[in-house]
């Protein structure tokens, strides 16, 4: 059957139709623009927490059957639990500037544990986020600079006027803030002061009694709660104390571990701080707010002490080495990322990760863009915590007392000594492979010799374009191979 078309009625119609266009273009482009409008996300609030001295295997979500630690575990349980996590370095100070600015200490001098301070050149969390309309707040544990001109707890030998670098004058809008270690339990301290927005907090105020990660969480909390009532994106940092030394649990932590001895110190200051972290995830939940938070949490190094013994009980659960090492023991830490509906629940990730990677992280999800060329030495790891990748692009660079360590794909290479290591077989890097692999430990020689250089120009001030920056001690050169007799294991 054929179908016969009226020219005149068809190009009628037609007329009518292009009449029309203009108003269903219209229509069409106000549907799509609402809808886009509901589907754009607020902006994520960032909560980052980390333990300071806590070992790899001293959580329950990592194998520990002693230490309760059941908030931890539910949060691993709900997110992703990050078997292959590095601190930035082998002590505290180092990795906290890690943790702030995405880049390796040595770029700013931070060599060690109260050496040097974070300088006001640098790009934090911190100034990112509130220049994307972000309030920020810092909680606990300090330890990248002084808090006050005139005094350091730890002597004159710290040099406070030169390294004083306090967190409200690094971008914060709040701090509650200590500048290094004070006990776990009733942390005033008259010698080493709590700092409550620059204003010096006496040692026997009652509200600084009881557990040191009740004491900065009292003052986490009540900041994300106003900044959730003023619909105003935060980030929290909360630097917990525990387990670090001075390492005291009160009476009903004790209690919990009786027949351990002088360990129940240690154990139960770790599940105070666990019950902390469970009180911020209620909070989140309770203030509706869970959904659009990123939270994440690990530790800064291995635990203290050359074996685990008394109130350093801390345990690596078979990693080599400790505290200050270089080896997996020093460095590889819990980690733990959890984020509603963006990471899956229970789920695993084996692929290396390290605090260099919260900044360019944080960068990516706020749409943030670096004014400067200035070296990042983390990735972006959102694709890693939602298992959309399984490989790392950058490796991963270690520095310390003349010693350097390069951590690529499943390899670890150790200077000057010259050892390799597979991790992928070698839990305890027991087995040097380096005389099989002459080719592959020539290239991440070269690899991170191109990253000290690189340090070394930073150090220098050359990232920051500012001709008044002096840096405060020369750089830190890394040992021949003779001097390194003495290796940590």
């Amino acid at each position: 059957m054929r179908i016969r078309v009226n020219p005149r009625r068809a190009s009628d119609r037609s007329g009518e139709m292009l009449k029309c266009l203009p108003r269903v273009a219209l229509y069409l482009l106000l549907v799509v623009t609402s809808f886009s409008f509901c589907l754009a996300a607020p902006p994520p609030n960032i909560i980052l927490m980390m333990a300071d001295d806590l070992g790899y295997g001293d959580t329950g979500f990592n194998g520990n059957k002693i230490i309760r630690t059941p908030n931890l575990d539910q949060m691993a349980q709900a997110g992703v639990k990050l078997t292959h996590f590095y601190a930035g370095g082998p002590v505290c100070s180092p990795t906290r500037g890690t943790f702030l600015t995405g880049r390796h200490y040595y770029r700013y001098g931070i060599w060690s544990a109260n050496v040097g301070h974070l300088p006001k050149q640098e790009i934090t969390l911190a100034r990112m986020l509130k220049s994307k309309g972000y309030t920020t707040g810092h909680f606990g544990k300090w330890h990248v600079g002084t808090l006050s001109k005139n005094h350091s707890p730890k002597g004159p030998s710290r040099k406070p006027a030169e390294n004083y670098a306090p967190p409200w004058e690094r971008d914060y809008d709040r701090s509650f803030v200590v500048e290094s270690s004070v006990s776990t339990w009733d942390p005033g301290s008259d010698k080493n002061p709590f700092y409550d927005d620059g204003v010096v907090l006496s040692g026997d105020a009652s509200s600084l009694l009881g557990g040191a990660a009740r004491v900065v969480v009292d003052r986490a909390v009540p900041f994300m709660e106003q900044a959730v009532k003023n619909d105003t994106p935060f980030l929290a940092v909360v630097w917990f104390n525990a387990p670090h030394e001075p390492i005291k649990a009160g009476p009903e932590y004790l209690a919990m571990y009786e027949e351990h001895g002088e360990a129940a110190h240690y154990y139960g200051c770790i599940t105070e701080l666990d019950e902390q972290v469970g009180r911020i995830r209620q909070c989140l939940q309770d203030w509706g707010i869970a959904d659009n938070t990123l939270l994440c949490f690990c530790s800064d190094n291995g635990p203290e002490g050359k074996e685990p013994r008394g109130k350093k009980a801390g345990v690596t659960a078979g990693l080599r080495g400790r505290k200050r090492s270089l080896y997996d023991g020093g460095v590889r830490v819990p980690a733990i990322a959890e984020w509603p509906g963006r990471i899956k629940a229970g789920s695993v990730s084996n692929v290396p990760c390290s605090t260099l990677d919260y900044f360019p992280t944080i960068a990516k999800l706020t749409d943030y863009r670096m004014p400067d060329e200035r070296p990042i030495d983390g990735q972006d790891m959102m694709p890693i915590l939602t298992g959309q990748k399984k490989k790392r692009q950058m490796s991963i660079p270690f520095r310390a007392r003349g010693n350097a360590t390069l951590v690529k794909d499943r390899f670890k290479l150790v200077l000057p000594v010259g050892e390799l290591y597979d991790l992928s077989s070698d839990w305890s890097e027991e087995r040097n492979i380096a005389s099989s692999h002459p080719e592959r430990v020539k290239l991440m020689t070269q690899e991170l010799a191109a990253y000290l250089e690189s340090m070394q120009k930073s150090h220098a001030g050359l990232d920051y374009g500012d001709p008044s920056f002096q840096p405060l001690d020369t750089w830190d050169t890394l040992r021949k191979k003779r001097d390194a007799s003495k290796r940590e294991r």
